[in-house]
């Protein structure tokens, strides 16, 4: 796959589990969830399957014909759950501002309801370029060619899929549910341990060396 085309790169971010460790607040808006509806969700359990859209979740725990509604509650529960509660991940600020220090621009895409993404980014101080919220796996592509990302950076399988899809460098982090042969297996093209290696690597992608010198865990 070619490296960076032009000298200002667009770099894509994937949220949950890639810039934000949004367990914590996932798991608070889950047991909201269950308080008010009565329906039992083992929070615990769900908060280690982060990435694929909301409604494949719930439909874990609540009938086909009630998942729409009861994702509207969710969403209109976690503003004052969820967002207190997340982190940054290490190295996420530093590798948005990687990105802003060569020029270019640096784009969240992700599964997410929109605004409550924006929040989460807000609250931690990250200021990327654009949110675009509500896509998943190859969906992301749209975006992705949209705003002409040459690099797509998430965690999960669905992250290097959308990648993939959209003629994007994958760049994947071992910090989600899938590990790095895992990763590797589905075709990303660098898995890096985490976004404290992204600097260094993004540094060595953009002065055009070969992505497996340099990164963390021999990517």
């Amino acid at each position: 796959m070619a490296h960076m085309t032009s000298p200002a790169p667009t770099v894509g971010f994937d949220l949950d589990m890639t810039l934000i460790d949004s367990r914590p607040g996932i798991r608070a808006c889950y047991l909201a969830l269950s308080e008010r509806t009565g329906t039992y969700v083992d929070a615990d359990l769900a908060v280690t399957r982060l990435g694929p859209p909301l409604s494949e979740e719930l439909v874990n725990w609540f009938p086909p014909e009630e998942v729409e509604s009861v994702a509207d509650l969710y969403r209109e529960l976690y503003p004052a759950t969820a967002i207190a509660p997340t982190l940054a991940m290490p190295g996420a600020r530093e590798a948005v501002a990687a990105v802003r220090r060569a020029g270019g621009r640096a784009i969240v895409v992700t599964a997410k309801f929109e605004p409550n993404a924006k929040l989460h980014l807000e609250h931690l101080g990250i200021e990327p370029d654009a949110v675009i919220g509500g896509l998943w796996a190859e969906q992301k592509a749209e975006a992705l060619r949209e705003y002409g990302a040459q690099v797509y950076v998430g965690d999960h399988l669905g992250d290097v899929r959308g990648a993939r899809a959209a003629g994007a460098l994958s760049v994947a982090v071992a910090t989600g549910p899938c590990g790095e042969p895992e990763l590797r297996a589905a075709g990303a093209d660098v898995v890096l341990a985490d976004l404290t290696a992204f600097p260094q690597w993004f540094e060595g992608f953009l002065g055009g060396r070969p992505q497996e010198a340099v990164g963390g865990s021999g990517s």
